[in-house]
């Protein structure tokens, strides 16, 4: 692929991104995705022949980025299962701050066309829940941690994560009195608090 090619597909991409995670598919137009990428409509119909193949682009990076592969965190790493889970959550904290419409867009267009729409996207995201499930079996076998179903601990610890950002339009203004820099610090701190209560949730 030509540097140039490269660089237009970024943009349209990046522009898809925004347009898509603002007004969802429905309200998506492919002229207002060729005028915030710079470019005319019929090159970004040579690029993405349908506006749904341009959708299924833009929810794959969105879901990508929102759910961090589970396997490379989980099972391809040397350090002990306390410090995966605190590398775990400083990650998608982090992840969902840079991209906060994230969850609800994706949340939002698979209550509106089901999850069974987006299956070969969520594969395809290197997601196998069944990694997850033998790791934590792993430490219980060994006493590392108190017998527990891996769904729940998983659940439980991704939902921690993710309520503050979702829930910020209120937790903002009735905690923090609308001060963003507070709300920020505040999240930032949830990164130690949610790895720690995790842990001592489990461990022996």
């Amino acid at each position: 692929m030509s540097a140039e090619k490269e660089n237009t597909e970024e943009k349209i991409l990046e522009a898809a991104k925004e347009v898509f995670i603002e007004k969802g598919n429905d309200g998506t137009r492919m002229q207002e995705i060729a005028d915030k990428a710079g470019i005319n409509k019929s090159l970004l119909h040579y690029y993405y022949r349908s506006k749904e193949k341009l959708f299924g682009a833009v929810f794959k990076f969105a879901f990508t980025h929102f759910a961090p592969n589970i396997i490379n965190i989980i099972t391809d790493n040397n350090d002990d299962f306390f410090t995966l889970i605190r590398k775990f959550v400083s990650l998608y904290i982090d992840i969902v701050m840079k991209n906060p419409f994230i969850p609800m867009f994706i949340l939002g267009e698979v209550n509106k066309k089901g999850p069974s729409t987006f299956v070969n996207v969520i594969k395809s995201a290197g997601i196998n829940p069944q990694a997850f499930r033998d790791r934590i079996q792993k430490e219980i076998d060994s006493g590392n941690i108190k017998p527990i179903d891996p769904n729940q601990l998983l659940i439980n610890t991704i939902g921690m994560c993710i309520f503050p950002i979702i829930g910020r339009p209120i937790i903002q203004v009735v905690l923090f009195d609308d001060n963003k820099l507070e709300y920020i610090k505040f999240l930032e701190s949830r990164k130690k608090e949610v790895a720690e209560f995790v842990i001592n949730s489990i461990k022996k």
